[in-house]
């Protein structure tokens, strides 16, 4: 009985010795692009199931450029909770929150929508001017204060968008990319948040949208994603909903000789962690496609 036990036992164990080797070979996959890139990428990707992480410079500080947006996001409808101002508020676009970048606002004369439609265009298009009217909205000391509160310290919003006196100041918008998984993670868990206001903020970053993180996964399969980009940055932070292993995926990189490599090599990461988790997803401990 002793000999079959043991037997029992050692065939067990090489199903996940086998996926450990899988998982050592997409961590080296990872590694190598960053590596290759000419600049310097952090990752954290996350499974949201079994808690287990691929990472490179996880508590490192970046530039966020827009994906610093998120934490925006969660403040407005955080606020909106709370009561101290509403999603549907109508608020007319004053001038002096109209700067060039991305977006459509600053091409028109006089427009008024309510808070939740510049919350679409902020992320959608990354429409810097929706952004800096929603700082305004709910205060930009509210937002750090809250990821604070929420033990995201590292996450800073410290300038409105465009401002390049506040950026030639060091006042730069910052974060690690287990900053941004950390409260990507909030909003998938509904932590702080209702459940309602959660999936609001999810059905937003779902939109559709340029993005190498998108590019990386299938088209039938859901992210909730923000990008950002700044001269030498590139960032994309979000959530995939692969069916059965959904998971948090980060990037972000800074002195970058070229943007496009940093894009590039964002997308190749997504494509590398999606292969990975895809494969857990539909296999058995053994590694057998089970559909």
């Amino acid at each position: 009985m002793l000999a079959v036990i043991v037997s029992v036992c050692t065939a067990s164990a090489q199903g996940p010795a086998k996926r450990d080797e899988l998982r050592d070979k997409t961590r080296k996959q990872l590694a190598s692009i960053a590596d290759a890139l000419d600049g310097v990428l952090g990752y954290v990707v996350i499974d949201l199931e079994s808690g287990e992480r691929f990472e490179r410079l996880a508590s490192e500080t970046f530039p966020l450029a827009s994906t610093i947006k998120l934490a925006i996001l969660y403040e407005l409808f955080k606020q909106a909770e709370e009561g101290r101002l509403k999603l549907d508020d109508v608020r007319p676009l004053e001038r002096r929150h109209v700067v060039a970048g991305d977006g459509v606002l600053v091409e028109l004369s006089a427009p008024a929508m309510p808070l939740r439609d510049y919350a679409t265009l902020m992320v959608v298009l990354s429409d810097n001017t929706a952004t800096n009217l929603l700082i305004d909205a709910v205060g930009m000391e509210n937002v750090t204060r809250r990821m604070g509160s929420l033990g995201i310290k590292g996450l800073q919003l410290r300038r409105k968008m465009i401002d390049l006196e506040a950026a030639r100041r060091g006042d730069e918008n910052t974060g690690s990319p287990a900053d941004l998984a950390r409260l990507l993670t909030i909003i998938y868990r509904s932590e702080g948040l209702t459940r309602e206001s959660s999936d609001a903020i999810v059905a937003i970053l779902r939109k559709a949208k340029p993005s190498a993180l998108r590019d990386g996964v299938p088209a039938d399969v859901p992210v909730a994603n923000k990008t950002g980009t700044l001269d030498g940055v590139q960032a994309d932070a979000g959530i995939v909903y692969l069916p059965g292993r959904p998971y948090i995926f980060v990037a972000t990189s800074t002195f970058l000789k070229s943007n496009a490599a940093g894009e590039a090599a964002i997308r190749d990461a997504s494509r590398a962690a999606f292969d990975y988790f895809d494969r857990i997803a539909k296999s058995s401990d053994y590694g057998r496609i089970i559909r």
